[in-house]
């Protein structure tokens, strides 16, 4: 698909655009390569917050304009945040890195991102943070907060072990080198490579399939599986029960059933 960005100003921003019950996130400041200001943390953190307190959207998309997802922050306009020790975001946001700082909301709703291009720093642990990651098989991926004198901190030293092991992740998190969308694949970094230019397409597809099912259930088996991985599988097991029960007594449920019986597509509706 296509989208058309506002002129952003200098310091970037982030534009958003609802097709249906998904709403697109689009980083917006091409001529610097997306590099990231605290205003674009700022509104990227009220775009998610927008996503989880609409009821009518139900799976967000990130992506970004230009050839390029991001070249990673821009350290002259946040140098002086690192140094005081402070988060571009307001509190009481969904804090877009999602892994659970003091004061800050978690998503709960799915989030997929398309990547293209220059994918650094920032722009890895937001697509580690997500649920869903589509590249282009352009992508040029680098974890190099090494090289700046500073350490990565929106969960790439949580996630890449993860994802990858810790060799893996240690090969990439200590040596700043760059790789492609075959090893950001490799290490279960993203889910799907596809050509330059059919990302965002393919995220959207992604998108829209999610957005088709029960939305109760997407957000209590999203908001399982994150348990299970930050928490142990116990935690997530001893949620299956309850959880459950208030999905089989919700609308939707018997919505499910009806379909199922009526052999047709099912219209949920949230509830």
């Amino acid at each position: 698909m296509t989208t058309t960005p506002t002129t952003p100003p200098p310091e970037g921003c982030i534009d958003t655009q609802v097709l249906d019950h998904v709403l697109l996130i689009g980083i917006n400041r091409p001529t610097k390569r997306n590099g990231w200001t605290p205003r674009m943390f700022r509104e990227l953190a009220e775009a998610y917050t927008r996503l989880d307190d609409d009821p009518a959207l139900r799976v967000g998309v990130l992506h970004a304009f230009g050839d390029h997802f991001t070249a990673g922050l821009d350290l002259p306009a946040v140098a002086e945040y690192m140094k005081r020790g402070e988060k571009a975001i307001p509190e009481g946001l969904v804090e877009p890195h999602d892994f659970g700082l003091p004061n800050y909301r978690r998503r709960t709703k799915p989030m997929v991102v398309a990547v293209k291009g220059i994918c650094f720093t920032v722009g890895i642990e937001l697509m580690l943070g997500a649920d869903i990651v589509v590249a282009a098989d352009n992508c040029r991926f680098s974890q190099m907060e090494v090289q700046r004198g500073i350490m990565a901190t929106g969960g790439a030293t949580l996630r890449m072990a993860e994802r990858a092991g810790l060799g893996n992740a240690m090969l990439h998190l200590l040596t700043a080198d760059e790789f492609d969308s075959a090893e950001a694949y490799r290490l279960n970094f993203v889910q799907k490579v596809v050509p330059a230019g059919q990302e965002l397409d393919e995220a959207l597809r992604i998108a829209q399939r999610i957005a088709a099912q029960a939305p109760l259930a997407v957000v209590a088996t999203r908001l399982n599986v994150m348990k299970a991985i930050e928490q142990g599988p116990l935690a997530a097991v001893e949620d299956f029960i309850p959880v459950q029960q208030r999905l089989a007594n919700s609308e939707d449920a018997a919505e499910g059933v009806r379909s199922f019986v009526e052999r047709r597509p099912a219209r949920f509706s949230g509830r």
